[in-house]
């Protein structure tokens, strides 16, 4: 047997943990950053997933369309028009998440979110052990919706670092058919969810980002997102006239969104993980979307040695 990770060129799109930005305390985009600042994926990557996973860094992952760096002149093209309704970061840093050595020591994050939560006016009470908002007086607390107990392992380190922020958090798993229920008429603060992408992105984005998708129960637009600068790069994205001009506009899409800080992004593999009888032969080219066993042949020297071993004692 041959064990084997083949890598491919799938969109892998976006997983995470997404606000609800219907809830008032995610309305400012540094509460939702600095809330980033207590997810230590590598912690999780290493001792959870024995180090399968990458990072996600865009709503395009593992693509062509998803953005890096700085803004590239033709994203700049599309992008100038907004300029004075962008964050300004959108020009002028690259989008990165937090990291971490992996050793569960996430205090130097936990500081730099602690000076964003001050400046959003959020404080730490010594007498309550929480964090309140200054004016309101009310405490940063607020619910994850799971519908599996698989991925409280997850969240249960994420919940213990914002403790040691003063926030709190509770996780509440709950049967499938309330958890439909609830994700369709938006009734959370904070859920799990993935948003598929493909090579050719078009109309569905709509339903994932644009403003009369937030109102519609049951739509795709979780994150409860009224952008008018985002309503119009999905609709110049949709009616893109060339696949270029398709891939510049996907990615100036994917800088805006990420520069929202809409969620906290969480993992994707690049790769395709099997496990084969040596007795195969195969393309050295592989197909871009993976591998494709239909264009895989029995190889007749292989099968014969293969037969040999098994009739000798199998695989000894």
């Amino acid at each position: 047997m041959i064990k084997n990770a083949f890598r491919h060129a799938r969109t892998k799109g976006m997983q995470g943990f997404v606000f609800n930005l219907r809830r008032e305390i995610f309305k400012d985009a540094k509460v939702r950053e600095a809330l980033g600042y207590a997810f230590d994926f590598e912690w999780s990557n290493e001792t959870l997933f024995y180090g399968q996973y990458k990072r996600s860094r865009s709503y395009f992952s593992n693509s062509e369309l998803a953005s890096k760096g700085l803004p590239t002149k033709e994203e700049l093209a599309i992008l100038e028009l907004y300029r004075k309704d962008l964050p300004k970061e959108v020009f002028s840093k690259k989008f990165d998440v937090p990291r971490t050595d992996g050793s569960g020591n996430n205090r130097g994050n936990l500081r730099k979110a602690r000076k964003l939560l001050a400046d959003a006016g959020w404080q730490f009470d010594r007498k309550k052990r929480q964090l309140v908002h200054t004016k309101s007086g009310r405490a940063l607390a607020f619910e994850v919706l799971l519908v599996s107990p698989l991925f409280e392992r997850v969240v249960l380190p994420f919940k213990k670092n914002l403790e040691r922020l003063g926030i709190l958090l509770d996780v509440r798993t709950v049967d499938s058919a309330q958890y439909q229920k609830r994700i369709q008429s938006f009734d959370f603060d904070m859920v799990v969810t993935s948003w598929g992408q493909s090579s050719s992105p078009g109309n569905e984005q709509r339903l994932y980002w644009s403003s009369l998708a937030a109102d519609r129960e049951g739509s795709r637009n979780l994150a409860g997102l009224k952008n008018k600068v985002i309503d119009a790069l999905v609709e110049k994205l949709i009616a893109a006239p060339s696949r270029e001009s398709l891939v510049q506009h996907t990615r100036a899409l994917d800088r805006v969104l990420l520069w929202y800080h809409l969620v906290i992004p969480h993992w994707h593999t690049g790769t395709d993980r099997t496990v084969y009888w040596n007795k195969f032969g195969k393309p050295k080219t592989l197909p871009k979307n993976g591998i494709s066993f239909s264009s895989w042949w029995v190889d007749p020297n292989k099968a014969a040695k293969l037969a040999e071993r098994r009739t000798n004692g199998g695989s000894k």
